[in-house]
């Protein structure tokens, strides 16, 4: 499989996640009418939720921190500067641009996202994700957690 077969199985997996859980996706047209009335709200919650992933992804290889957090609870909970903090030390000598970090980040969001299906639909999905995380060059991971990060942040919105 190539770069770009896995690149695109990733984004399929994304856009289809909410499809496989039973829930109704958004139209185009209101992500885009959430964008913009939430512009700024919006982007200024994409670097928590992409520091947010990084932590969760990094928590659940490295175990730094006893607790068992999910995703949503961080964004929605967690004080921004505690976190920068967490994420520090769960990365260790690492810095949050890292291989690494980029892969717990991917490895975050997908959770996330993919939150709503059953236990082993989503271990399944995870198993494809954290195949094709190795294929995939770093620029395709980046779009990858780039994009992720984005429609996620769009959902902690509403």
């Amino acid at each position: 499989m190539t770069g770009k077969h896995i690149s695109f199985i990733l984004s399929v997996a994304l856009c289809f996640a909410p499809l496989a859980s039973g829930q109704e996706t958004m139209t185009e047209e209101h992500k885009r009418w959430l964008k913009e009335k939430f512009a700024a709200k919006h982007q200024a919650l994409i670097p928590k939720v992409a520091v947010a992933d990084m932590f969760y992804g990094c928590n659940t290889v490295r175990k730094t921190d006893p607790v068992p957090y999910q995703v949503p609870d961080i964004i929605r909970k967690m004080d921004k500067n505690l976190l920068a903090e967490k994420l520090k030390l769960c990365l260790g000598e690492e810095t949050p641009q890292s291989d690494n970090a980029l892969n717990f980040g991917l490895v975050g969001c997908f959770n996330d996202q993919l939150s709503e299906l059953s236990d082993k639909e989503r271990m399944e999905k995870m198993e494809l994700v954290e195949s094709a995380i190795l294929r995939l060059s770093r620029e395709q991971r980046q779009q990858s957690f780039t994009k992720c990060v984005t429609e996620q942040a769009i959902r902690y919105l509403q």
